[in-house]
């Protein structure tokens, strides 16, 4: 329908009641009408789909609101955004009818309440949807309509019923537009009052925001915000370590000396840090393990150790580079971007995951070994354990580099032993009981050695004054 019909018929209709809301800071009492559905159309910047449209439209896509195919579009958005929750309103919408009354603007764009419009218009005994209708069309007065939405959706609600990167882009989205008008502190100061956070709150969501976009710019994913699903509590941590270890005032960036990452580290360091993240993030690595790469006291996290750090790092970028060289070119038009780039990831998550998680935990035992480096027993035993859990008939143990390892290990368990002179001579008597003449290589070498061990012995006995 035409803008203009849109307008007229709306016009037209008569209240069948009253209701308050906030508009241009007063408490204004307005007129509820019974508008039908046809009337109106979705706004597709709603807070509740916004990563959604914004992914279709970096894609190319024009979303067309006013058209069938558009509509059809949102409302397929909003039907899965949050799927279970739907279908239980569903529910409470047919048998009770609309129960919330929604703010639409004169021209029936929808403000509040694209939800429960698209969920009604899927029931057929409903033909219409309750709201007060502005006294201006949606581009008369776009901040004010802005703020009530705002107000009424992520204020009211709690963004409990939003998808958790949505609440994100809405801070970045109001900043932008309220920059035209405001100073930085203001504008900050704005969205604090219109989403009822603190302060703090808001700055938060500007940092992980640019940490946000910063990930989806490193995978050439810039603007597809569905590649934040599932990320968020990743993306919160690593911002945190930004902040922490680097002085983000500078330009560029450049280390501030903290004393929960290891000492001296450069800014060229914590550039390493995020890249390698990012790879983390990008597999959707489990949650706590994540954080054993750089969360609380330095002797907690990988990052508070230097020579700990520069194995971890050389063994990732060793693997990770060849993984990225191994994936395909990113395909734009392809219809279902979201669809194709999970694909692509979870391709990446299937080459190198496994590494991530194997190479991260060896490194974490370091640090945990490095805790306990004044408790010689529980390190021991520790070790015991892990040897005992070597299969004997593994084809790879008899390769050079196991081969080599075993043979360190060996040099180290004998240093270790040669602390207590009679636990060694202990040990070298269990030896020599136990060696047998039954199958001899070479006799004569054989001998000499038997000599040397004879020499050796007599050495230590003159030694002990016998």
């Amino acid at each position: 329908m035409d803008k203009n019909i849109r307008v007229a018929k709306i016009a037209e209709l008569k209240p069948y009641g009253k209701t308050e809301i906030r508009w241009e800071d007063k408490l204004e009492t307005m007129d509820i009408y019974k508008i039908p559905l046809q009337y109106l159309v979705y706004n597709k910047y709603n807070g509740r789909i916004l990563s959604r449209t914004k992914s279709l439209e970096k894609q190319g896509q024009v979303i067309d609101v006013e058209s069938e195919d558009g509509a059809k579009k949102i409302s397929q958005l909003l039907w899965d955004s949050k799927l279970d929750r739907n279908k239980k309103t569903l529910k409470s919408l047919d048998t009770y009818g609309q129960e919330k009354v929604g703010i639409v603007t004169k021209d029936g764009i929808i403000i509040d309440g694209n939800r429960r419009a698209m969920l009604l218009n899927k029931i057929d005994k409903y033909d219409y949807f309750k709201a007060v209708v502005l006294p201006v069309e949606l581009d008369e007065n776009p901040l004010e309509i802005e703020k009530l939405e705002t107000s009424h959706q992520m204020g009211e609600d709690k963004k409990l019923d939003y998808n958790p990167i949505e609440k994100y882009i809405k801070v970045k989205e109001l900043m932008n537009k309220l920059l035209v008008q405001y100073n930085e502190v203001d504008a900050k100061k704005k969205i604090e009052e219109w989403m009822n956070e603190p302060l703090s709150k808001i700055e938060n969501y500007i940092d992980v925001m640019e940490t946000m976009d910063d990930y989806l710019d490193n995978l050439e994913y810039d603007g597809i915000y569905t590649q934040l699903d599932g990320r968020e509590d990743h993306l919160i941590s690593l911002t945190k370590w930004k902040k922490s270890f680097l002085n983000l005032k500078e330009t560029p960036p450049s280390a501030t000396g903290s004393k929960k990452a290891f000492d001296n580290y450069a800014s060229d360091d914590v550039d390493d840090l995020i890249n390698i993240a990012y790879d983390y993030i990008r597999v959707r690595h489990e949650g706590k393990d994540f954080r054993k790469i750089s969360e609380g006291k330095k002797e907690n996290h990988l990052f508070g150790s230097q020579e700990v750090w520069k194995s971890f790092k050389e063994k990732h970028f060793n693997q990770s580079d060849k993984a990225v060289e191994q994936e395909e070119e990113i395909n734009f038009d392809f219809q279902n971007i979201e669809a194709h780039l999970n694909d692509r990831d979870q391709k990446y998550k299937e080459n190198i995951g496994k590494y991530l998680k194997q190479n991260l935990n060896d490194h974490y035992q370091l640090i945990r070994n490095k805790q306990y480096q004044d408790e010689p027993e529980k390190l021991v035993k520790n070790a015991k354990r892990a040897i005992e859990a070597i299969s004997p008939n593994s084809d790879s143990l008899s390769s050079d580099v196991v081969q080599n390892e075993v043979k360190d290990l060996n040099r180290i368990i004998n240093e270790l032993l040669l602390k207590s002179p009679l636990k060694t001579l202990e040990y070298i008597n269990e030896l020599l009981t136990n060696v047998t003449l039954d199958n001899i290589e070479d006799e004569e070498r054989l001998r000499e050695e038997v000599f040397k061990i004879n020499k050796t012995s007599f050495d230590l006995k003159k030694q002990l004054g016998r």
